[in-house]
């Protein structure tokens, strides 16, 4: 439409005027025909349009609560791929390595059985027995603070980062030397009980998925070990289990934290039982693991292995701005008095983790998110503030970006200088503002869609001034609780 714009009205589309043309007064097509005698409305002043020219300043108490209760928690599934293309999850087959650990174990005297652990597994429908296991965890609804409070408990969390030597995936061919058997023991009774998945986490079920919030991670997967008579190479004997991978993070936290857990729902024949499992861990990228624990732990239908890990990013902080992201790699093996050797490692990562001190309001706070879920501001119309849930809703409506459930993202925009040139040509100061009223915008000014440098179309409409102001500290609050850097993508739910 070139210079023209679209102005939303209450109930239909006009036609705007863009920047430079002739003044507008507060009877034309540009209000939203709420009246100025609103006594709320009154209270607020025009200036408040301007609540996030600044992004480096620093959000109140206040804004970061509108924040939080302005993001919306709906999990989705997370890309097959990392940043590096490597398939998150799901490793590649282990046919070859079996079949050769097999006929190196047939020239062992005495050999009887090798084991052959498979890679995780695609899965087509839940089964019985894995239905059964799925039901007895607990699982609860929110598990946030929790999780915050246990990132906050480790040492180093919530401290700035030093650069260090990120760790490769040469750590990954095997787990560390195992530490001991410690069913039973002092040091069994000591261990952290495994961590408590979010409640849509179970729900899913088993797809070999990770499903991923801004700060939080999970998904199931199904695997199974195998023992193989060295004589005949035949399967004698096996377990089926699943893989309950969850991870999460802070916002103001340099370390996070990922678990697995090796949930048996089914075992038959020989070569089997006694089988036990343990673990460890390293990172891809920026990161490096600071504690782990997989100990040597028996599988069973009432005994459940998990391992436990911690990571820092690696980003030097002492420089401004920098941002970095890693993956951390679980490892495991099983043995088994009967086997001849271990089994090969199955591996499973997280998605990856992006951490950084490039916040703006918050420039020497460290923070980690999951860099493929894109955060999603939420308005209500009948929230506090209607008329600009409304208004978003009619602008999208008419095709502009940002609307929730489509890839049409809006994008973060943090250079000042810009920011209020795309408020100026939205809402210049020489449009009138009837009593009461203020200037909204959308797309935000603070966003690469707005109305100067989108070069693309536009909404703006008078509203409630007090509900323009609140709303756009939400919108603030939102950025910094999700941490919204430069660039990131986001997405607007109007409900």
């Amino acid at each position: 439409m070139g210079a023209v714009t679209l102005g939303l009205l209450g109930g239909h589309l006009g036609v705007a005027q863009a920047a430079g043309e002739r003044e507008t007064g507060a009877d034309t097509s540009l209000t939203t025909g709420v009246t100025a005698t609103d006594p709320v409305a009154d209270e607020a002043s025009p200036a408040s349009e301007d609540v996030d020219d600044d992004p480096d300043a620093a959000p109140s108490a206040e804004d970061l609560a509108l924040g939080a209760d302005s993001t919306a928690g709906e999990p989705a599934a997370a890309p097959e791929a990392a940043e590096d293309g490597e398939r998150v999850g799901l490793a590649a087959g282990h046919k070859a390595t079996c079949d050769q650990r097999v006929k190196d174990a047939a020239g062992i005297p005495g050999a009887q059985y090798a084991a052959c652990a498979s890679s995780l597994e695609p899965a087509v429908e839940l089964n019985s027995d894995e239905q059964a296991v799925l039901s007895q965890l607990e699982a609860p609804a929110d598990t946030s603070a929790a999780e915050s409070a246990l990132l906050a408990a480790e040492p180093g969390a919530a401290q700035a980062g030093s650069e260090a030597t990120p760790q490769t995936t040469e750590e990954d061919a095997a787990p560390a030397d195992a530490p001991g058997d410690e069913p039973d023991t002092a040091a069994a009774a000591a261990r952290p009980r495994p961590w408590k998945e979010p409640k849509w986490c179970i729900d899913a079920g088993v797809d070999n998925t990770w499903y991923i919030e801004r700060m939080r991670g999970c998904g199931i997967w199904r695997a199974e070990v195998n023992a193989i008579d060295v004589r005949t190479g035949r399967k004698v004997g096996g377990i089926k289990y699943l893989v309950v991978g969850y991870s999460f993070s802070a916002r103001d936290s340099k370390t996070w934290a990922y678990q697995v857990r090796l949930l048996e729902s089914s075992r038959w024949g020989r070569g089997v039982n006694g089988t036990k499992a343990s673990g460890s861990a390293s990172c891809v990228g920026k990161c490096k693991v600071v504690k782990k624990s997989f100990p040597v732990q028996t599988i069973s239908r009432s005994a459940e292995p998990y391992g436990q890990f911690f990571m820092d990013t690696t980003i030097n902080t002492a420089a401004a701005k920098q941002r970095g992201t890693g993956r951390s790699v679980a490892s495991w093996t099983f043995t088994n008095p009967e086997w001849v050797a271990p089994s090969e490692p199955t591996k499973h990562s997280t998605v990856d983790v992006r951490c950084d001190n490039a916040l703006p309001g918050a420039p020497r706070q460290v923070g980690c998110v999951n860099l493929q879920a894109v955060p999603v501001l939420s308005y209500s119309q009948t929230g506090p503030w209607p008329e600009v849930a409304k208004h978003v809703k009619d602008a999208q409506s008419a095709g502009l970006p940002g609307k929730y459930g489509t890839t049409n993202y809006l994008t973060r925009l943090t250079d000042r200088r810009k920011i209020k040139e795309n408020r100026e040509k939205a809402c210049p100061s020489s449009l009138v503002r009837p009593p009461g009223k203020s200037c909204d915008e959308y797309p935000f000014a603070s966003t690469w869609q707005g109305a100067k440098h989108s070069g693309g179309d536009f909404s703006r409409r008078m509203v409630n001034a007090r509900q323009n102001t609140d709303a756009g500290k939400a919108l603030k609050g939102f950025y910094t609780y999700s941490r919204v850097l430069e660039g990131d993508r986001f997405l607007v739910w109007i409900r």
